[in-house]
């Protein structure tokens, strides 16, 4: 059995579900290899929902206190553990959600035995840049670490 391994990489030139987003101030892309065969919704929720419950109630803490971000219901379909699910294909999925001191963008794109996901990041001014600045060292090390278990995990 091939084991599954997460890398930063480069963030695709083209992304879908970003025409509304504008430019954005930060991005980030992580790529996983020799996954289990999953269209990108699922990916997503894998990723995020098959958390184990106190990484996903650190996720939503951060999210919603530290960042600001405007969630839905964590149980709904329209969502992914609140994040609402504005875009969803056989191709890629986006989740999006804004506050006041930032919007945020997550895509998760599959192509053949690859899944990338790239999240995007837009400063409203330069108290969401200080508060990015925080979070970002968590969402380096928390996205590799969800996905690859997200892998893991039939």
């Amino acid at each position: 059995m091939t084991t599954a391994r997460v890398r930063r990489v480069d963030v695709p030139q083209v992304m879908p579900g970003g025409e509304d987003f504008g430019e954005p101030d930060y991005v980030s892309a992580f790529e996983l290899t020799a996954p289990r065969a999953r269209t990108p919704e699922q990916w997503a929720r894998a990723t995020f929902e098959g958390a184990p419950a106190l990484s996903r109630w650190f996720l939503v803490r951060g999210w919603t206190l530290g960042l600001g971000l405007r969630l839905g219901p964590r149980t709904s379909p329209a969502h992914v553990l609140g994040w609402p699910l504005t875009d969803s294909g056989a191709d890629s999925a986006t989740l999006a959600a804004r506050s006041r001191l930032v919007a945020a963008r997550n895509v998760v794109v599959v192509d053949g035995a690859r899944v990338v996901w790239v999240t995007s990041v837009r400063f409203h001014g330069p108290l969401g840049r200080v508060v990015w600045a925080v979070a970002a060292p968590v969402h380096h090390l928390a996205v590799p670490f969800l996905l690859g278990r997200a892998s893991r995990r039939g």
